[in-house]
């Protein structure tokens, strides 16, 4: 359905609501894996942080996502259809290699706008040296104590998040990727709100 530089919407939903959303190229389609990327000023939604850095609350309740423009920084997510988890590649502004970052998430599924997914609030990220470690522990353990994810739910986010730790799935060849020239920055898409 997409080509390689089309826009798509990623999305985080939850529940029947985008918590999560912003508008990118496709940038990669090898067969194997699809690859999306966002660049610094692509306007979106997300719940934001309230000023003790919580979020899952807002996350979990009816409140609408806000809008927000993304910052400071580029980004190469890398799926293959079916995994829980994606592998992506932060650089910042000027194109230097900030860390890679793996959400895990669940197997995103194709809708009108884009691809779908639930994020799982757990994370593992690494900088050059490739080592591996736990991100969002915090907001994962607020997700279990606010019921979004049962017991066997939240051991199987772990049990993801050490596949990755296992595979250290970096590099991924694309560090070195760049986007085309004429591609210009997204905006949000007719029906990027509705799921």
């Amino acid at each position: 359905m997409w080509q390689v530089g089309d826009v798509v919407m990623l999305r985080s939903v939850y529940a029947g609501r985008v918590r999560f959303g912003f508008p990118h190229r496709l940038a990669i389609d090898d067969g194997e894996r699809l690859g999306f990327y966002g660049g610094p000023g692509t306007p979106g939604v997300w719940m934001g942080r309230d000023p003790d850095g919580r979020y899952l609350e807002r996350w979990v309740s009816d409140e609408p996502a806000h809008p927000h423009v993304w910052q400071d920084h580029h980004a190469l997510g890398l799926i293959r259809p079916g995994d829980a988890h994606t592998v992506e590649i932060f650089w910042d502004e000027d194109w230097s290699f900030r860390f890679w970052y793996a959400n895990l998430q669940a197997p995103i599924r194709e809708t009108p706008v884009g691809y779908d997914t639930t994020d799982w609030a757990l994370d593992v990220w690494a900088g050059a040296d490739g080592i591996p470690q736990w991100k969002d522990k915090d907001d994962f353990a607020e997700a279990i104590e606010l019921g979004v994810f049962k017991p066997d739910e939240a051991a199987a986010v772990r049990a993801e998040g050490e596949r990755v730790f296992a595979a250290r799935p970096w590099p991924t060849g694309y560090e070195d990727w760049r986007p085309p020239p004429d591609w210009t920055t997204p905006e949000l898409p007719e029906g990027w709100d509705v799921v």
